[in-house]
């Protein structure tokens, strides 16, 4: 490896291959260079399918390379049922165990693959084994059990055969912990649309005519401004009153309750308060890196106001102020995308790093009249439409280019009364629109459509969903993974 890092230094290039990568990256640790372990950490992350996964895991963990660790659970998580009948699932350790069927990403459709999985571990060295039982069942998410399958459980060999796993048991079952959310696998992916007339959510997945709407605390959902989904699926909904107080409020989806409560952001009101001098048109909330951002839009002065929410310390900090070069375009977006913050109008596209708190300005749309009503991520693109869905735009961050697509191909006699609002459902774009006919506003149509990149067309899914008028906050249908049962027991 002194050799292969020798060669580096005098050449500039470094030759990786799986059989060397690991003793490479040892070597680059010992001798701090960054690059050469950058690399690797790379390369190990980018060919987790290549190794073997538990010795993959072990090494990331005593190394502490986040990047590969990470892939290597989300490799475990996305492949956890076939995974869990193979050898190196057996070998793993009690803590790796615990800590693995802990996660909230794991792709099953069942917590009885959960519970298999276990004996099969178990079984495995049952001598050796048996004793850690009574530790890993608290991590079974017995909430999400039928009664007839926590009975099963309880009269299996290895739990009769243990008086203390019973006990265990008996004693999760009874505390009911309704925090423990479903797997990844077991949930489904909902667009969330707001009833125009009440305080009534409509979750909607349209390829499955799935149609659920559910009602809740009308003053909670008073002037709600934004809406946005972390990558750990939680639920936020901004709100500001439009009387003199201007009072600002976050709230939080519960999924187990199906309820909205208050996020716990301390100070929400006052941290974010804007002066009286200051004309906001928008507000945004985005979630970066798994930190989340609120961004106020100053018309007057062009300039767009952010702070970062500090969960450690529970304080709203400043960031970099950006400005404008362009006072006159009302109609923006804010979205995420990878490691990033986009901010686009359509005149202007700029992009926050927050590792620098810095903005840069991207190349614009080369459409100038292109007035954006919605913007959505898919991948490392970001698509955008206008308010007759007549053509959509992509944003390419990686190259920074852009591209145009077909439009709405097929209006014949009818025309959007509503606003077209994008969203990404089973990694496809789509967009919600409503149309009325000869400008009858009294007859109006909800469509959902689906675009097929690879011949550039937009398809119609027949989509059912019930004759009222809805709406989607911000610039984008919401889209967020849902447990169906927590709906169905309070939806309509």
């Amino acid at each position: 490896m002194l050799g292969e890092i020798l060669s580096y230094i005098y050449s500039g290039t470094l030759h990786v291959s799986l059989d060397k990568v690991q003793p490479l990256y040892q070597a680059a640790d010992l001798l701090q260079l960054d690059y050469v372990r950058d690399t690797c950490s790379s390369y190990m992350a980018m060919n987790v399918e290549c190794f073997n996964y538990v010795d993959l895991y072990n090494f990331a963990d005593v190394f502490s390379v986040d990047t590969v660790l990470r892939s290597c659970v989300e490799w475990i998580d996305i492949n956890f049922a076939e995974f869990s009948f193979s050898k190196e699932f057996c070998s793993l350790s009690v803590t790796q165990l615990t800590e693995i069927i802990s996660h909230d990403e794991l792709d099953v459709k069942e917590e009885t693959t959960v519970w298999e999985a276990v004996v099969r571990w178990v079984q495995h060295s049952r001598e050796d084994r048996l004793q850690h039982l009574p530790s890993i069942l608290p991590h079974i998410r017995f909430n999400l059990l039928t009664s007839d399958d926590t009975a099963a459980i309880l009269e299996h060999p290895l739990v009769r055969e243990d008086p203390e796993s019973s006990e265990v048991i008996r004693n999760v079952v009874q505390k009911e912990n309704p925090d423990l959310k479903p797997r990844l696998g077991m949930t489904t992916e909902m667009v969330l649309l707001s009833n125009a007339n009440s305080s009534d959510l409509l979750f909607m997945n349209p390829q499955e005519g799935k149609y659920i709407t559910c009602s809740y605390n009308c003053k909670q959902f008073t002037d709600a401004i934004d809406l946005t989904v972390t990558s750990d699926n939680n639920i936020y909904r901004l709100t500001r009153k439009l009387d003199s107080s201007r009072q600002l409020s976050i709230y939080k989806y519960k999924h187990a309750e199906n309820v909205w409560e208050d996020a716990g952001m301390s100070l929400v009101s006052k941290s974010l308060r804007l002066g009286n001098n200051f004309n906001c048109y928008e507000e945004h909330l985005v979630e970066v890196d798994q930190s989340v951002y609120y961004l106020a839009e100053n018309i007057e002065e062009g300039t767009m106001l952010m702070r970062k929410y500090n969960q450690h310390t529970d304080q709203w900090q400043e960031c970099s102020q950006l400005q404008f070069e362009n006072t006159t375009d009302f109609y923006s977006a804010a979205l995420s995308s990878g490691p990033y913050l986009y901010f686009l109008t359509s005149m202007e596209m700029y992009r926050y790093e927050p590792r620098h708190d810095r903005w840069c300005k991207q190349s614009p749309s080369p459409e100038p009249n292109l007035e954006i009503r919605s913007a959505v991520v898919m991948g490392t693109e970001i698509f955008c439409t206008d308010f007759d869905f007549s053509q959509t735009m992509v944003y390419d961050t990686e190259s920074d280019c852009w591209q145009r697509l077909q439009g709405w191909p097929d209006a014949g006699n009818r025309e959007t009364s509503g606003s077209p609002s994008l969203f990404v459902l089973a990694n496809q774009l789509h967009i919600w629109l409503t149309c009325s006919y000869d400008h009858n506003e009294d007859v109006e149509e909800h469509l959902v459509y689906v675009y097929d990149r690879s011949a550039d067309t937009w398809r119609d899914l027949k989509a059912t969903l019930p004759d009222k008028e809805y709406f989607s906050y911000g610039r984008l249908c919401t889209v967020a993974r849902i447990y169906l049962p927590y709906l169905m027991s309070s939806g309509v």
